[in-house]
């Protein structure tokens, strides 16, 4: 398999997951499946490409945005990178879907949420907290415990 045809695919992964997230019944098991084994399948793919070529690109390191830059010219780094996304992205939702459903949010509200962190990560989290930050005060204003604390457990 290629860096594009492996690109491919880990994009079509992270959409079905996307999609499953967003769609079907949130049980235990997919979230562990979800939790264990695709964001783990992305972590131990992200790893090895890290390993095998990270030190490949010339010229790259930290000090710099031309250096940054270097670092993604091979294509392994550029996938090593997008799957990084990939995986941060898929665990920021997954956290997201979990404390929503604690506060009791509806899968409707959630939804642009969840997209809004699929498509943009840092405005999904936003989004999320303002919506968290809003819901935590309306429930305080009634005397209410903000959350459901056995379902953030």
């Amino acid at each position: 398999m290629n860096f594009d045809q492996a690109f491919s695919l880990a994009n079509t992964i992270a959409l079905v997951c996307w999609a499953a997230l967003v769609l079907l019944p949130r049980r235990r098991w997919m979230a562990a499946a979800l939790r264990y084994g695709i964001l783990g399948g992305f972590c131990v793919v992200y790893t090895a490409l890290i390993v095998v070529y990270f030190t490949s690109a010339q010229g790259g390191g930290f000090n710099s945005i031309a250096q940054v830059r270097a670092l993604f010219r091979p294509d392994a780094n550029v996938l090593a990178g997008w799957i990084h996304y990939l995986a941060w992205d898929l665990f920021v939702g997954l956290w997201i879907a979990e404390r929503a459903d604690a506060f009791g949010v509806s899968r409707w509200a959630q939804a642009p949420i969840l997209f809004a962190t699929f498509m943009f990560g840092p405005v999904g989290y936003l989004l999320f907290l303002g919506m968290e930050a809003a819901l935590q005060g309306r429930l305080h204003d009634r005397g209410s415990p903000a959350i459901r604390e056995e379902a953030l457990t």
